[in-house]
């Protein structure tokens, strides 16, 4: 019994369960890199700044911006889209703004009220009306590929009413997931009008 004791313990230990330890945490990183690329190749992580979309989106939330939903189809009317706007320099954060007009589309001004091919659109997402100062009428013929963006708090908002509308091109992606603070966490809606596709 003492010969069989003595022989276990002078036996090398298997350096396969070293191996196997190390396998494994490779193995763990190489998944977590790879998720971690996926998920940042198909979404991007977005802080709002500024007052712009106040009452639905205060400065310091974080979000979740889908590259992917455009890659298989068009933006909607109402949709929420993170883009860099026209003529902005490369090191300027992306603004985030409501989807109001689509390609082909009239959008006009009227006395602050917003119209759509000739239709008042109803904002139950505004944040105030609209002063005359700040919405002065106007009307823009959306072309090919151009959408027309408006920030809720239209008092305090640098949209296409200033800029002009922007592409698809300039589109980061659509904003799904507010997810910090931890109190504001939920899907982002968007608003259906009536006359648009589901």
């Amino acid at each position: 019994m003492q010969d069989l004791s003595a022989t276990l313990t002078t036996l090398p230990r298997p350096k396969l369960r070293l191996r196997g330890l190390l396998r494994e945490i490779l193995d763990t990183i190489i998944l977590i890199g790879a998720i971690y690329a996926l998920v940042n190749l198909v979404s991007v992580r977005f802080i709002v700044e500024g007052p712009s979309m106040q009452p639905n989106f205060y400065t310091g939330q974080v979000l979740v911006v889908s590259r992917l939903h455009y890659m298989m189809g068009n933006p909607q009317r109402g949709d929420i889209v993170v883009f860099n706007p026209p003529n902005q320099p490369a090191d300027e954060p992306p603004y985030i703004k409501r989807i109001i007009g689509l390609p082909g589309d009239k959008v006009e001004i009227r006395e602050t009220l917003v119209y759509v091919n000739d239709v008042l659109i109803e904002e139950p997402y505004i944040n105030e009306p609209c002063r005359s100062s700040m919405c002065p009428d106007g009307s823009w013929q959306l072309g090919e590929n151009e959408y027309f963006v408006m920030g809720d708090n239209r008092n305090h908002s640098s949209d296409s009413r200033r800029f002009g509308p922007i592409t698809s091109e300039a589109i980061i992606g659509e904003a799904l997931i507010r997810y910090w603070p931890p109190a504001d966490w939920g899907l982002v809606n968007r608003i259906a009008y009536p006359g648009d596709a589901p």
